[in-house]
């Protein structure tokens, strides 16, 4: 089984080494817009930009978007869907998904992060290291939860938001898209679309995001 993998950023390396831990696949390459100088990626090879990696969908088994900008993330995975590729996930073999969960095309769960039964996780969706969705949980696409977040049970988040390094978020509380919990931001209360909260507990700063 062949993985293509867009972004051969950090994130990237993340997918790659995740990809190759979970026995499914058997060779992984990566497609960025810094080829041709650009040609090599921790110890897997950069072959080719976005407009290759479109001319040759069918050689590969699955394809996946690294890329942690939000937004931009989830165009690319469209994008690739809307010209034919098998958009896949990557789990990490040491990530715990819960029975009763459902996950969308294009997510990367990375290490020791735990989704637990009747989550809900939309395409595009980055649950980073040792990040936790508890019980009923709603990621919708797009939706970046950076390393050492934790969402309490029924968490709701919008599409394209970002939740912070080691930030912590109610039980029940709803966070609307286009947000950014700062790191190690405690949420207590609703956040409404386009805010960036930050503190303990968590107030808004601005307006305006991606």
């Amino acid at each position: 089984m062949k993985l293509a993998i867009y972004g051969a950023g950090g994130h990237g390396r993340v997918v790659a080494d995740a990809a190759e831990l979970s026995d499914e696949w058997s060779a992984v390459v990566f497609f960025d817009d810094g080829y041709p100088e650009f040609k090599k990626s921790g110890k897997w090879p950069v072959i080719g930009q976005l407009c290759d990696l479109l001319s040759v969908l069918d050689s590969y088994d699955g394809v996946i978007v690294a890329v942690g900008a939000c937004s931009e993330r989830l165009r690319l995975l469209k994008l690739l869907r809307e010209q034919g590729a098998n958009i896949v996930s990557v789990i990490h073999p040491s990530a715990v998904i819960a029975s009763g969960c459902d996950i969308g095309r294009g997510v990367m769960v990375c290490a020791m992060a735990v989704v637990n039964t009747g989550s809900a996780i939309a395409d595009a969706v980055i649950i980073n290291t040792s990040a936790t969705i508890d019980h009923d949980g709603i990621l919708a696409e797009g939706v970046h939860i950076s390393p050492g977040a934790n969402l309490a049970g029924g968490v709701s988040v919008g599409a394209c938001s970002w939740v912070g390094i080691g930030s912590s978020v109610k039980q029940q509380v709803t966070i609307g898209d286009n947000v950014v919990v700062g790191a190690g931001a405690a949420v207590i209360k609703n956040v409404s679309s386009g805010m960036t909260v930050v503190g303990v507990p968590a107030a808004p700063i601005k307006n305006g995001l991606e």
